[in-house]
C-alpha cells in the first residue's frame, strides 16, 4: 500500500517544517493528522483516488483540499514539489540538528539554546555545508556524521562536525570500539574455568574462591 509511503512523507515534512521554525502551527498540525489518518486507513488510497478521485480522499482520510492535492500529486508522479523544496532549503539545518541530535540535544532544547547564546548556531553552518558538499546528499552526510559519532562516543571521544572531514577516508573502517563485559561478585572480577565449568571469584590477595552463589547474582561490568 502507498498509505505508509505517504505518510512518511508527511511526518518528515513535520519535521522539516520544525526545523525551519515554521510560525504556523496549523500547518503542522494538518500534516501530522494526515499522515496518522492516512497510516490508519484500511483501503489502499491509491484505490481510493481511482474509484472516487479527491473527493474520496478527502472524505476517507478527513483531510483538506490542499493535503488532498498532494496526495494527488505523489499517486501521479511519485514526488511531491513543496517536499523536495522543504529538503532542499533546510539541507543545511537539517545536518546541524542531526548533529546536537548526536550528542543527545534534541531540536528544542537546540532552539533554546541558540536563543540564549548558549550554542553559537552560525558556528556550524559552514562546515555542515562542507559536508553536505563532500557527502552528495543530505542522507549520506547524516549518515557520515552518525558513523562519527558512533565511532567517537565508544571511545569517550569529543567530536565535531569537522571530525567527519578527518575521518572521510576511514569511514568504511570506522567502527565503534567493541563493548566488554566482565563479570564481578561484591566488587571482586570472577573467571569461568571451561575445564571445571564452574565460577571463581578471585579475592584481594589472587585466591580463586569457588563461586557458590547463583548466576543471577553475578554483576556485569562494561569494561572501557
Amino acid at each position: 500500500m502507498v498509505n505508509q509511503e505517504i505518510a512518511k512523507i508527511f511526518r518528515e515534512m513535520v519535521g522539516l517544517l520544525e526545523i525551519r521554525g515554521e510560525k504556523n502551527r496549523y500547518r503542522i498540525n494538518s500534516y501530522l493528522r494526515a499522515s496518522k489518518s492516512i497510516e490508519n486507513l484500511e483501503k489502499d488510497i491509491a484505490v481510493i483516488y481511482k474509484e472516487k478521485g479527491i473527493k474520496g480522499v478527502r472524505e476517507s482520510s478527513g483531510v483538506g483540499e490542499k493535503i488532498a492535492r498532494k496526495i494527488e500529486e505523489y499517486l501521479k508522479k511519485k514526488r511531491i514539489k513543496d517536499y523536495d523544496e522543504l529538503k532542499k532549503e533546510t539541507a543545511i539545518r537539517q545536518i546541524v540538528t542531526h548533529y546536537f541530535e548526536t550528542k543527545n540535544i534534541n531540536l528544542e532544547e537546540l532552539k533554546r539554546n541558540s536563543k540564549k547564546r548558549k550554542i553559537i548556531y552560525s558556528r556550524f553552518t559552514n562546515p555542515a555545508k562542507q559536508l553536505l558538499e563532500l557527502a552528495g546528499s543530505i542522507e549520506k552526510a547524516k549518515e557520515a556524521m552518525t558513523k562519527v559519532a558512533d565511532w567517537a562516543k565508544s571511545r569517550n571521544l569529543d567530536y565535531a562536525i569537522e571530525t567527519v572531514f578527518k575521518k572521510w577516508l576511514e569511514l568504511d573502517r570506522l567502527k565503534p570500539k567493541e563493548v566488554v563485559k566482565k563479570p564481578y561478585f561484591w566488587g571482586n572480577p570472577m573467571v569461568w574455568s571451561e575445564a571445571k565449568k564452574k565460577w571463581y571469584v578471585i579475592d584481594g590477595v589472587g585466591n580463586w574462591l569457588e563461586f557458590a552463589g547463583k548466576e543471577s547474582e553475578i554483576e556485569w561490568r562494561i569494561v572501557k
